[in-house]
């Protein structure tokens, strides 16, 4: 952030009010698991790479394939169907324990009004496990409805999610909006390139976010952890999910900012922080 600890310390104060009152907007990636293990001493995917191996048992692919998930998924889709995909997404997520991620774990103490979580595990719906909360979960791939997004309402006494209709989301509930889909409570996942194509597709017409978070999201400024902008694939999702933002921060690690992230950077107004997710985070305690 800046060299004064004194100006560090305000600015994360700034950050986590505004996730209290809603002006500021967490948006997750997958490397926010970098530091998870599984009770088998396995990991999460926490990258675009690890994805692909835990999409393929283990096994690297091409290096055409290589260069990003979506793409390794859609040649693995086509070889070995539809359902292969989303009952290996499922397993992935689903088969092993494993601990609240750090940063899920800040946020539950947090429990900000709204929160864009990209990751298709239910560690954001535990964010909100105790109240009760929208979950908006995206779908691609679908002929009925020209929208990308299903809503459910979450009742904590049942602990179960009903869909409601996109005219009943509002802000008297935290909202949870996962747009690549989920685990829970259906298996709703947007992970093979023609997922995504279809997703932006309709996302650029308008049709990935409810009316009632177009006027929400205006002038809001956004938290991006673990987010892969390097990927093009990412880039677009994130933009079409902040349209109207006012700013925000990025935390990187150690990734090279190549020009088109520095564009993307530049054009959405946002600030570098160059840590580890977790030690960041750490500060919010």
């Amino acid at each position: 952030m800046t060299s004064s600890t004194e100006e560090n310390t305000e600015t994360i104060e700034d950050l986590k009010a505004g996730l209290k009152d809603g002006s500021v907007i967490p948006f997750l990636g997958m490397g926010v698991f970098k530091e998870t293990v599984t009770e088998d001493g396995s990991r999460l995917p926490y990258d675009s790479d690890s994805m692909i191996l835990a999409l393929n048992n283990g096994r690297a692919m091409s290096p055409r394939l290589m260069y990003e998930y979506t793409r390794a998924a859609m040649s693995l889709e086509q070889r070995k169907g539809r359902e292969y995909i989303i009952q290996m997404t499922n397993h992935i997520y689903s088969s092993k324990k494993y601990e609240l991620p750090y940063a899920y774990r800040i946020l539950k103490t947090i429990q900000p009004p709204y929160v864009i979580d990209t990751n298709v595990d239910d560690s954001a719906c535990k964010v909100y496990e105790d109240v009760p909360h929208f979950m908006i979960s995206g779908v691609s791939r679908i002929m009925q409805d020209y929208d990308r997004f299903i809503v459910y309402k979450y009742d904590p006494k049942s602990k179960e999610y009903s869909v409601v209709e996109k005219e009943e989301l509002n802000g008297e509930h935290p909202i949870l909006f996962k747009p690549m889909g989920g685990t829970v409570p259906e298996k709703n996942f947007i992970i093979s390139d023609a997922d995504f194509v279809d997703w932006l597709t309709e996302a650029m017409g308008g049709y990935a976010v409810p009316p009632f978070l177009k006027e929400y999201r205006k002038e809001k400024n956004y938290l991006f952890l673990g987010v892969d902008f390097s990927k093009d694939t990412f880039r677009m999702v994130a933009n079409e999910m902040t349209i109207a933002l006012k700013g925000g921060t990025v935390v990187l690690e150690d990734e090279e900012i190549t020009k088109k992230v520095q564009k993307f950077i530049d054009k959405h107004n946002l600030k570098v922080v160059r840590a580890k997710t977790d030690e960041f985070l750490k500060a919010f305690e």
